[in-house]
């Protein structure tokens, strides 16, 4: 299958889940990348914010600034397709609906910080292989951010969004540890 076919399927796939287990799988996943000793020696996480179907960002960011840590999240730039890091401090206060109907810092409370701060990625992506390469939406906006990043990349998703193989474009980066709900992989190059 091509980007685009498993795209859609899992799309699909991924809309068929209820609501109570999607909250159920990502307290499993929460747990599992609390308990990894590289989230807990970082430091600067930057992060993707959740939509509804995705694997639940939210708590992940909460807990960790309540853990005292700094959290980044991304600011969406269409124009060339990049991604801005925003330091965030109070979750619930501090958003709205931006592109794609994403949660996005407000305008006051944006806060620009060097994407070189940055110590830990958590990665969003639609299907991942156990190789760490992963098909995201398209847009190409995290390859073009972590191709000039050397840093620990974590892709956060349903088991069921698990694969041997995804096709791979010169352009992918892979993560390096992939959390799930059932699993912790650490993928090798």
């Amino acid at each position: 299958m091509d980007k685009k076919s498993m795209r859609k399927a899992m799309i699909e796939k991924r809309k068929n889940m209820s609501n109570e287990e999607r909250m159920e799988k990502s307290k499993k996943i929460q747990e599992n990348l609390f308990n990894l000793e590289e989230y807990k020696k970082s430091n600067f996480i930057f992060t993707f914010i959740s939509t509804d179907e995705e694997v639940d960002t939210h708590n992940i960011i909460r807990y960790s600034i309540d853990k005292g840590k700094r959290v980044g999240v991304p600011i969406t730039i269409p124009e060339g397709r990049k991604l801005l890091v925003s330091e965030i401090y109070d979750f619930d206060k501090e958003l709205e609906i931006g592109f794609y109907n994403i949660l996005s810092p407000k305008k006051e409370f944006i806060r620009e910080v060097p994407p070189s701060v940055i110590d830990l990625v958590i990665v969003p992506g639609l299907v991942f292989s156990r190789a760490g390469y992963r098909i995201g939406y398209g847009g190409g906006y995290y390859d073009r951010f972590l191709s000039n990043l050397d840093v620990l990349k974590v892709g956060v998703c349903f088991h069921m969004q698990l694969t041997d193989q995804v096709p791979i474009g010169k352009y992918d980066i892979p993560v390096d540890i992939i959390v799930t709900d059932e699993e912790i992989i650490y993928c090798t190059k």
